[in-house]
């Protein structure tokens, strides 16, 4: 089967999926059928992403997420160890697509192991984004700063 026949099965299989909310688990059935068809397609790794975060199943999004960061990083030609990025490597003030992918997929590695309770997994990746993005265009330096928030009395009663 060739690339764009794979792709494109992929795509009918997300287009057919039932709603994440009315049947999650067809809903996921699908997306596996879509990542098992066209694993390095962009689209389908945020599909994949996108329902297992909304679907709050961090644990699962998480592989997604890195994928994603993997292939932002061969399109803007940095170190596939984000660890290694530094601002100089692209021009990630830049609105393009590219640039915005990656300092994306960072905030979203950072939220789901916060969320899993590595706090400090995520307050790494968020340094990375702040020291990437200084504007702070995708908020990594506010979702910081909230994570770094105490907690206040109605959550610990929570």
């Amino acid at each position: 089967m060739a690339l764009e026949d794979t792709v494109q099965s992929a795509f009918e299989w997300l287009a057919h999926a039932p709603g994440a909310r009315s049947d999650p688990e067809g809903t996921a059935r699908a997306v596996e059928a879509a990542l098992a068809a066209a694993p390095h397609d962009l689209d389908v790794r945020l599909a994949a992403y996108r329902f297992h975060f909304y679907t709050h199943r961090f644990a699962q999004a998480l592989p997604h997420a890195e994928a994603i960061l993997g292939m932002a990083a061969r399109r803007l030609n940095v170190a596939a160890d984000w660890t290694a990025v530094s601002p100089g490597d692209a021009d990630f003030r830049e609105a393009e697509t590219a640039q915005g992918l990656y300092l994306q997929a960072l905030i979203a590695l950072a939220y789901c192991h916060m969320r899993l309770g590595r706090l400090d997994l995520g307050n790494l990746y968020l340094t990375k984004a702040v020291e990437l993005d200084p504007s702070d265009r995708f908020g990594a330096s506010r979702l910081r700063t909230a994570a770094r928030a105490p907690a206040t009395e109605d959550e610990d009663e929570a």
